[in-house]
């Protein structure tokens, strides 16, 4: 192929951005904006012509989290000026958008969706039926409960965007080159120093994988491995009628699983089926351009048909065309973004299923990523790290893509499993507990219980909204167990390594907020904080020798954990961080009870003088070697137990026969966060983030100003400290038997403040307690009000933990 002179590529660029869709091409646009001059985007074919356009084109705004509500409405805004700006016509048409509610459920649900709206001071209108008929005349009420009205939401011209997106950024100085193909790229240790195309190379400093359905293929030539599929998603557009009102609103009606755009004098209707196939599970040939597929009657009717009972116009009126071509997804339906952790500077944009609604905030995202090392605002939902190595597997995407195409519509409760792609990971414990009537959950692939069901129940989660779960009750009795007697939790799910050498200590004190220079058998509670503070980790660490440490951490942060840490090793090999996760399980014994348990079986003294809080011992229990740790994270006396995964089952059944006479029992992870609600522990990525200070947390204990060695962030953490935090981690407590989830809005004299970061029922106190931010000025005090599902509930406001303030019980 003969390329044109002004079409040559460069031979060098300091960004090289690989796919030019409405996502790559908004990236290029704000790297623009942020001053990058030196960036060249690589289209293999035309603008456009992956999957942006033939996008329908719809933009919602709203979102479960304040953040990446924000990155929508920043798309809003950006294409209310972006016309006017580039001079390229984007045909935004802000209508607003119309969710219906066909069940009661739903109706749940979107009262809590109106309550999360008000708590992120976003405009939502709960609407009657009436009302509802009032914005859309076209639609009928037979099964609506109510609605909901975002007026500031709307619709885009796809590929009108994209062309605005290019122009803005060719604007600023970025090179974009279209009809030429990524081949494959070289490298230099952990960094790709050059991009190889089928017109020659492009020496480069970063690279962005923004290339749609065939993410995962670049990504793999670049030897990084990211779960990012396609499948097919159809829509229709009737022929033209002067019935159709002028000025209609977009229209969700997800009971019917259905969409529906406005287009001039026409309507496009799309839809959310189950069992969608997928595409290019072996890779989408690198051929493959402005193209469609076959429509498919069966799937087109899984939604026309609903649809056309909504709207009974649809009746009436041909179809002009049907749309069915293949879009990104990734196993929960969420964008993939961030730097890949196997390279330094290969950064990923892909998996985009609403890639048009969120292209705007998303590009700007990036751009910031990119250039300043942080997207700005923590995105964690959206993370590429968010993924392990389980997910990676073509089976297991396909899966899972395919579930979460149909559940997009589907009712999202606040604690709900799901049922596809599972059992992939088990602990040694599994089949023991199965027969125990345990009910799974998945985390990070591992089956994990989340409760135990009595005899004679049915082992099977039934979530609701605003009334108790099945679980409840159960979930209340294990509760009681780990507060006056003992429980047994396996916790094999917990990210685990081993980081070692000569350079250990150096470089973890580096990195910890708290001081490592413990003696051995030492544990150490700390964040692990970036230059502004926030808290991008938040872990244990156990000191085993002088330059020898096991690290502890949640489930799925493990990957994300470790790249922090490992981006800031010694780059001479003097440190080393080995997984242990699936060589050691973990078995939790915590309660009143578990001292005398663990005295029965294990060899060794585990007195409070000889084994007191916060410090680990190595023990034998019946045949096994067991590093064992005195922390909580329910409140209790208690150890964690780690040991060889293949002596799992031998010391579970040790410990099972010794606590009988204690009353000991099973208990599962619900309990786990009802008892750490009561303690006021908190969770990453809900109650801390990257966004907040441990001082703003309440977590200056963690913190350790005193210690000689310098560590990341603590010149901001000492200015935090010395001005005093500007909002602060509130722990209310509600009477009323409400069911809370984490969203809800808290209120104070007529005012939103705040929204909580995580709630649930205290059931050792028979109240909901909810953590939340707000300002420093309104955390004083005693009353508030937590709104949820539209209602108003007193809340009080208490100081420490709802249980055990003065720690005796750990301490004991």
């Amino acid at each position: 192929m003969t390329v044109p002179s002004q079409a040559r590529i460069p031979s060098q660029a300091r960004i090289v951005i690989i796919g030019g869709g409405a996502v790559g091409c908004s990236i290029a646009y704000h790297l623009a904006k942020l001053g990058q001059r030196d960036v060249v985007v690589l289209e293999k074919s035309g603008l456009t012509h992956g999957s942006t356009w033939h996008a329908a084109g719809l933009v919602g705004q709203l979102r479960s989290k304040r953040n990446l509500t924000r990155l929508m409405q920043y798309s809003a805004q950006l294409y209310s000026r972006l016309e006017a700006e580039t001079g390229q016509a984007t045909e935004w048409k802000p209508v607003g958008s119309l969710r219906l509610a066909s069940s009661e459920e739903r109706w749940s649900e979107l009262k809590r969706m109106a309550t999360t709206a008000r708590s992120f001071d976003f405009e939502l209108h709960a609407l009657s039926p009436k009302e509802a008929q009032a914005k859309f005349p076209l639609i009928t009420l037979d099964g609506v409960v109510g609605a909901v009205f975002v007026p500031n939401d709307g619709s885009v011209e796809p590929s009108s965007l994209t062309m605005a997106y290019a122009k803005g950024a060719r604007a600023g100085g970025v090179r974009i080159v279209e009809g030429v193909l990524v081949t494959g790229f070289e490298f230099d240790g952990r960094r790709i120093k050059r991009v190889l195309t089928d017109q020659g190379p492009i020496d480069c400093e970063i690279v962005v994988n923004a290339a749609g359905i065939w993410a995962r293929d670049v990504a793999r030539m670049a030897g990084v491995e990211v779960p990012a599929g396609a499948v097919e998603h159809q829509y229709m557009i009737t022929e033209k009628s002067d019935a159709i009102p002028k000025g209609l609103p977009t229209l969700r009606d997800p009971d019917n699983i259905f969409y529906l755009k406005p287009e001039p004098g026409a309507l496009a209707v799309g839809g959310w089926e189950q069992g969608t196939p997928t595409f290019g599970s072996k890779g989408v040939p690198f051929s493959f351009g402005r193209e469609l597929f076959q429509a498919n009657q069966d799937r087109l009717e899984a939604f026309l048909l609903p649809a056309a009972e909504r709207l009974p116009i649809l009746n009436e009126l041909g179809i002009r065309t049907v749309i069915n071509g293949p879009i990104p997804i990734s196993p929960d339906g969420e964008p993939i973004m961030g730097l890949a952790p196997e390279r330094d500077n290969f950064y990923l944009a892909c998996g985009f299923t609403s890639g048009i609604a969120a292209s705007g905030g998303a590009g700007k995202a990036m751009a910031e990523w990119i250039v300043e090392g942080e997207p700005g605002l923590d995105l964690w939902a959206f993370d590429v790290r968010r993924f392990g190595s389980h997910h990676m597997s073509a089976r297991y995407l396909a899966e899972r893509s395919v579930d979460s195409y149909w559940r997009y519509y589907q009712i999202h409760y606040p604690i709900e499993e799901l049922s596809s792609a599972r059992g992939g990971r088990r602990s040694p414990l599994y089949p023991l507990l199965a027969a125990k009537n345990a009910v799974f959950g998945s985390r990070f692939g591992w089956e994990r219980p989340n409760w135990f069901a009595p005899a004679g129940t049915e082992a099977i989660d039934r979530p609701s909204f605003e009334s108790r779960p099945n679980w409840f009750g159960p979930v209340a009795a294990e509760c009681q167990a780990a507060r006056e007697r003992a429980v047994l939790i396996d916790q094999s799910s917990f990210s685990k390594y081993e980081i070692a050498g000569p350079g250990a200590f150096a470089a973890l004190q580096r990195l910890a907020a708290n001081d490592l220079d413990r003696p051995a058998g030492s544990l150490v509670y700390t964040q692990l904080c970036n230059e502004r503070g926030g808290i991008e980790a938040d872990l244990t660490f156990v000191r085993l020798g002088e330059n020898r440490f096991y690290m502890v951490t949640g489930s799925a942060f493990g990957v994300r954990d470790t790249g922090w840490i490992a981006k800031h090793l010694p780059a001479d090999g003097s440190v080393t961080l080995q997984d242990l996760t699936s060589a050691r399980a973990t078995i939790n014994l915590a309660g009143p009870m578990s001292r005398s348990i663990l005295e029965k079986v294990a060899d060794g003294d585990v007195s409070n003088e000889a084994f007191p809080y916060m410090t680990a011992r190595s023990l034998r229990i019946g045949y096994a070697p067991v590093l064992a740790l005195r922390v909580t994270y329910l409140g209790e006396l208690g150890w964690e137990l780690h040991l060889p995964t293949e002596y799992a089952a031998h010391v579970y059944e040790q410990l099972s026969a010794a606590g009988r006479e204690f009353g000991l029992v099973d208990a599962g992870y619900r309990a786990i966060d009802s008892l750490r609600l009561e303690k006021r522990y908190l969770y990453w990525g809900s109650d801390i983030t990257p966004d907040y200070t441990p001082y703003e947390a309440g977590l200056g204990f963690a913190v350790s100003l005193r210690k000689k060695s310098d560590f990341i962030g603590r010149a901001a953490l000492e200015k935090a400290k010395a001005a005093g935090p500007k909002r602060k981690l509130v722990t209310l407590l509600v009477d009323a038997p409400v069911q809370l989830y984490g969203g809800e809005a808290i209120r104070r004299a007529g005012k939103v403040l705040g929204v909580t970061s995580s709630a649930g029922w205290g059931h050792t106190i028979s109240k909901a307690v909810a953590f939340g931010y707000v300002t420093a000025e309104e955390a004083g005090h005693a009353d508030y009000e937590i709104e949820a599902f539209t209602q108003r509930h007193a809340a009080t406001r208490i100081a420490g933990a709802a249980v055990d303030p003065e720690r005796k019980k750990i301490l004991a």
